[in-house]
């Protein structure tokens, strides 16, 4: 589903409200809806699937009730590093900041906002490890095999891609001339942020920046799951910027 083809789209979760999709630039829309003789309200987010959206897909709401979150289980993690070892913290960072930050990654962890959640995540690396503020967490994660978080969001955005690999076109499906691009999948030409930032769009172009040699398991699911974990183990990206210049290289 493509949902910035039309310049209003509505989502009714439970038939009592509606939301207005809008691009930034473009102004709301007033109108009125109505169902038995009564207004349909019109919001700025609502949740759907435990995710917050608004009107803008900008995932500020969401990130916002996220950095609740995961600020509380830095504290804890903070509160009991006195008592625990380190498979204990260890366990307890997967339990309550990886599995609440790994929900619905694919679609809001390209949000510039995303980075306040990396910053938490960063601080509770450093509180597991002894570490000052101050101190670089690269060697970090790779000591303590965590995915940092823009190698999570790409990881969890491939493992998407390759659950549903018939939604996306490769190249030689569009065109019959053998190029070395043939098998990379095929980036529809847009202007637009929105659709860039998108789990299609941006699921496209992470896989065909990866090397070759994890691309030719895009078949072999689990093979390919565990190539690309312990690639994106060693290289700890600080950014989606920092995968396209390595894997461009």
């Amino acid at each position: 589903m493509n949902w910035f083809q039309s310049n209003l789209l509505t989502l009714n979760c439970n038939k009592t409200h509606f939301l207005q999709f809008l691009i930034k630039k473009k102004k709301e829309l007033h109108i009125q809806i109505m169902s038995s003789n009564s207004i349909i309200p019109n919001l700025n987010s609502t949740t759907f699937l435990g995710l917050t959206i608004d009107s803008t897909l900008s995932w500020k709401d969401h990130i916002a009730d996220l950095t609740s979150k995961v600020n509380k289980a830095c504290y804890a993690i903070r509160t009991i590093k006195p008592f625990m070892n380190f498979n204990v913290l260890r366990t307890v960072y997967f339990s309550y900041f990886h599995s609440v930050t790994s929900y619905g990654i694919i679609f809001w962890g390209n949000s510039h906002l995303s980075a306040n959640i990396f910053k938490i995540q960063k601080r509770i690396i450093r509180i597991i490890t002894n570490k000052g503020k101050r101190d670089s967490c690269r060697q970090l994660f790779k000591t303590l095999q965590i995915l940092i978080f823009p190698s999570q969001y790409i990881f969890s955005l491939l493992v998407f891609v390759n659950k549903n690999k018939g939604s996306f076109l490769s190249n030689s499906e569009i065109h019959d001339i053998n190029t070395q691009n043939n098998y990379n999948f095929h980036l529809p030409s847009t202007n637009l942020t929105l659709v860039q930032k998108g789990v299609y769009y941006s699921g496209s172009k992470v896989f065909n920046h990866l090397p070759n040699n994890i691309k030719i398991l895009f078949h072999d699911f689990k093979r390919f799951k565990s190539v690309l974990k312990s690639f994106l183990t060693e290289h700890t990206f600080y950014s989606l910027e920092e995968f396209y210049q390595l894997t461009t290289n």
